[in-house]
């Protein structure tokens, strides 16, 4: 099976420095980026200390460039890891989300939805 981040194309590219790209979602919100290391990792504690770098640096870039196109009023940053995690491919990748403050879901972060009672795991099948 191959891997689509691993086939990326330059034309694809909005950022990059180093051994890290940052490609657009095509996906709500609106500005949604995505920052990636060149070589194939799966988790972000994989990813070396230059790839570390170079994610810091192009999220810096990143957030620049959209307060000035987008004007967001906040942001979420975060890692899927594990298909249980959310992860849909199984190359790391950090999304970078604008936030606008007349979203349906405004003020509320990634931990929101975790915390919701329909999401409780039954006491049955918690591990300990």
């Amino acid at each position: 099976m191959t891997c689509p981040f691993c086939e990326l194309t330059g034309s694809e590219t909005v950022a990059e420095i180093g051994p890290c790209l940052a490609i657009w979602t095509n996906e709500s919100p609106a500005g949604s980026v995505m920052v990636l290391p060149k070589a194939h990792r799966r988790a972000p504690w994989d990813l070396t200390t230059e790839e570390w770098s170079a994610t810091q640096e192009l999220l810096k870039v990143l957030v620049g460039r959209l307060r000035s196109t987008h004007q967001p009023d906040g942001w979420n940053v975060g890692w899927n890891v594990g298909r249980v995690g959310g992860q849909s491919v199984d190359h790391v990748h950090c999304h970078l989300l604008p936030r606008y403050r007349h979203e349906r879901y405004a003020g509320r972060g990634l931990r929101w939805w975790f915390k919701q009672p329909e999401n409780e795991v039954p006491t049955g099948l918690k591990t300990d």
